[in-house]
């Protein structure tokens, strides 16, 4: 510091900002900041590196989280849809039914077969199909079994008559067939005198 006049130190003051608060021009660093050590801008270019790695880490782990939220909403909305058309089709398959039997009884003709035809149609275009057939291997998981028999004409648990459709949707069962399943002769349950 240079000395005052009456010996004591003078203090000084600098003005570190990069702009003149007069002019409005940047200012040129004092010659013993432009003389800093060539460690000192490698150190900051390492520190912004690493900061920029963590930034954009963070975007990719925010970009996956929002494309799995976006996936999880698509499936969900097409899980609630999928389950609305079922309960709706689920509720329609009684008069089906009744279409059905008006049909095996000669009773579906003129205008209100054509109402039936038109109903079955959008049924079928929304994923609704009937299963059921005389002669159908007993399947457990799609068919329910409500009189059971012995029969020469079977070699496995067949459904020798069916008492009522069953109706899928996709691979959804929405109500299974109801059968009567005839299973071969020779799987008779052994009587108690056969024991003795």
């Amino acid at each position: 510091m240079p000395p005052r006049e009456n010996g004591h130190e003078e203090p000084v003051i600098r003005d570190n900002r990069k702009i003149d608060p007069e002019t409005g021009q940047v200012r040129e660093a004092p010659a013993d900041e432009q003389e800093a050590p060539a460690e000192a801008p490698q150190a900051q270019n390492g520190e912004l590196a690493a900061q920029l790695a963590e930034r954009t880490a963070d975007l990719q782990r925010l970009q996956a989280e929002y494309t799995n939220y976006r996936r999880r909403v698509e499936r969900d909305r097409v899980a609630v849809r999928e389950q609305a058309v079922a309960g709706a089709l689920t509720e329609l398959l009684p008069v089906l039914d009744d279409i059905g039997r008006a049909r095996d009884h000669g009773e579906l003709t003129g205008g209100f077969a054509k109402v039936a035809e038109s109903l079955e149609a959008v049924l079928t275009k929304l994923g609704l199909s009937p299963f059921g057939q005389k002669g159908d291997p007993f399947d457990p998981t799609v068919h329910e079994a409500l009189m059971h028999s012995y029969s020469t004409e079977v070699t496995e648990p067949t459904a020798i008559e069916v008492l009522q459709l069953g109706y899928r949707m996709g691979d959804r069962v929405l109500r299974p067939a109801r059968v009567a399943v005839a299973e071969p002769e020779d799987a008779t349950p052994a009587s108690d005198d056969d024991d003795n």
